[in-house]
């Protein structure tokens, strides 16, 4: 791992952190309860996921390409983007933006910009730099071990978001999930 490698990823993690510990949406009580233990799931799975990809890319040789300086530098790019795109949503959605499953008051569902496209840019972003980050390791299996469990586990955190949505808004939120798309344009 080099010097460039290891800034990156500190200001990847310590940003997540900072997230998390800035918004937290400062719900009721009752409200937590709908976020169903998902957010600390999904700390467990990626914080697993990670050293899990890190160990076995260095113990294993599967190069995705042959110069794993290449894939690096391609994977610290994706990671960057990602968090470009999960601040972008994170800033477009303002004051709604949480990291717990909650209904903020005067909560309204945002369909404008990013989220005309995409239900849960953010989690686009996020699922953006794991998958830069599986790249960077430059291992096929370390690539699977970063992305794949953090994937699963977004997906639940994302349907436990919509049920949440779904109730709170009804056939508005219904009729949104039909004209937009959960994290890939025009395909899932």
């Amino acid at each position: 791992m080099n010097i460039l490698s290891s800034v990156i990823y500190m200001i990847w993690f310590l940003s997540e952190i900072l997230l998390h510990r800035i918004l937290r949406g400062g719900a009721p009580d009752d409200q937590k309860k709908k976020d169903k233990g998902s957010l600390a799931y999904i700390w467990i799975i990626i914080l697993v996921s990670i050293n899990t990809a890190v160990y076995i890319s260095y113990k294993t040789k599967f190069p995705i390409l042959q110069r794993g300086s290449l894939m690096n530098y391609i994977g610290l790019s994706v990671i960057l983007a990602g968090m470009a795109l999960r601040f972008y949503a994170i800033a477009s959605l303002g004051r709604l933006f949480t990291v717990v499953v909650t209904i903020r008051k005067d909560h309204h569902i945002k369909k404008d910009g990013i989220y005309s496209i995409l239900r849960h840019p953010s989690y686009a972003g996020s699922l953006l730099s794991f998958l830069g980050f599986g790249l960077s390791l430059n291992n096929w299996t370390g690539l699977a071990i970063a992305f794949v469990p953090v994937l699963a586990a977004f997906i639940y955190r994302m349907n436990i978001e919509e049920k949440v949505l779904t109730e709170q808004f009804g056939n508005e939120y219904t009729e949104y999930i039909q004209q937009t798309r959960r994290i890939l344009p025009f395909i899932y």
